[in-house]
């Protein structure tokens, strides 16, 4: 039986939904999606953001102007608290 890393499970999942693009800021508890997103970029594309409220309200904007499932994300404790607002809207 095959192993499959959770974040590349995750990424081929969203995949699979139709997902082609992700805004999000790298940080620490990212590194095992941030090395699933390369494994994965001819499939998806990463938007790497300057800030992470950013990333939601790209996400939010992607929604609302195509109809697709916006996806964003950010790293554990600060990062995701500022995805607060974007998530909100």
């Amino acid at each position: 039986m095959a192993k499959i890393k959770g974040a590349n499970a995750v990424l081929d999942v969203m995949y699979k939904w139709g997902i082609d693009h992700l805004y999000g800021f790298p940080g620490g508890s990212l590194d095992s999606t941030m090395n699933a997103i390369y494994e994965m970029q001819d499939k998806i594309k990463f938007i790497e953001v300057r800030h992470e409220e950013a990333a939601s309200l790209a996400a939010s904007a992607e929604y609302k102007l195509t109809g697709k499932l916006g996806v964003c994300m950010g790293s554990a404790g600060p990062g995701a608290i500022h995805l607060m607002n974007g998530l909100y809207d």
